[in-house]
């Protein structure tokens, strides 16, 4: 059997389509996969901070449509580039496994950012927890792939980096922080790699199957619907860590204004993942004024 397995170009992306090929051959070692390489908008301008492009979905359309227009059978992406909502023909069929989801920080450790230090990140998430916690930080854009961004690191105080990037590609700078979830929660489904295919393409969804981590994909699940939850039109800072706990999930979850200086935060337990992230979700809004931050974008 052969399939063709589309991704970006990247070496962190080339890394995970590699893997899941590595895990398809332990299980299916009669399956030949091909991998196609696919430009995504995200990676044609690497310049326009990410929120004026349309925030999630720039990382991923071009290697979605790739598969529903037959080019490729499954598509291969970061878990946190997915928009929450999955686009009609395709489905979320496999989550291979989940690293680190921490934010590292590189080049200084959090304790010893000084007042007025300069933070880069492209992420408009990682500049408003950062602001919450220390105000006095100036922040500067940084976008490009992994190794232009630490090319750039000399140039501020410190930069922002998932720690599972760094894990993959075997990157270690002299000076990693990575960040406690209390100080900077991460993104959905940061550190996990999610796999989609065809909608009808039963075959290829049982082959999947075999390749699945279900602790990951719990955690992953969890997440996803309290970004699901939140609506497609959520243009602020939004944040989901969850964790396996005994025989339940245990979701934290924040929504912050842009700038940081409101940020609202909960963590809540369930046996029932997506239920869970739903409600977590609506509590924000509905309890804890995140219907109001909504409103005044």
């Amino acid at each position: 059997m052969r399939i063709r397995a589309a991704t970006r170009g990247s070496a962190l992306a080339r890394w995970q389509t590699n893997h899941l090929i590595g895990l398809l051959a332990s299980v299916h070692p009669e399956v030949d996969v091909e991998v196609v390489v696919v430009e995504t908008t995200g990676d044609l301008d690497r310049i326009t901070p990410l929120e004026q492009m349309g925030g999630q979905g720039v990382f991923v359309k071009e290697v979605q449509a790739a598969v529903l227009d037959g080019r490729a059978d499954i598509g291969v992406h970061s878990a946190k580039d997915l928009p929450a909502l999955t686009p009609e023909g395709l489905v979320f069929a496999c989550v291979p496994g989940r690293a680190d989801a921490r934010d590292a920080l590189v080049g200084c450790r959090w304790a010893d950012l000084p007042d007025g230090a300069t933070v880069a990140t492209g992420s408009i998430r990682r500049r408003a927890h950062l602001a919450h916690l220390r105000p006095d930080l100036g922040f500067a854009g940084l976008r490009g792939n992994i190794a232009t961004r630490l090319e750039k690191a000399a140039g501020f105080d410190a930069i922002v980096m998932a720690a599972a990037a760094l894990d993959r590609l075997g990157i270690r700078p002299d000076v990693v922080d990575r960040l406690d979830p209390s100080v900077l929660l991460p993104q959905v489904g940061q550190g996990a790699v999610a796999v989609e295919c065809r909608t009808d393409d039963d075959g290829v969804r049982e082959m999947l199957v075999a390749v699945e981590d279900a602790v990951a994909r719990r955690t992953v699940d969890a997440e996803r619907a309290f970004l699901a939850e939140l609506g497609a039109g959520c243009d602020l800072p939004i944040a989901a860590h969850a964790v396996i706990d005994g025989d339940e999930v245990l979701l934290t979850g924040a929504i912050s204004s842009p700038d940081g200086a409101v940020l609202v935060r909960e963590a809540r337990r369930s046996a029932d993942g997506p239920t869970l992230g739903r409600t977590l979700a609506r509590y924000l809004l509905d309890e804890r004024g995140g219907t109001e931050l909504l409103e005044s974008q």
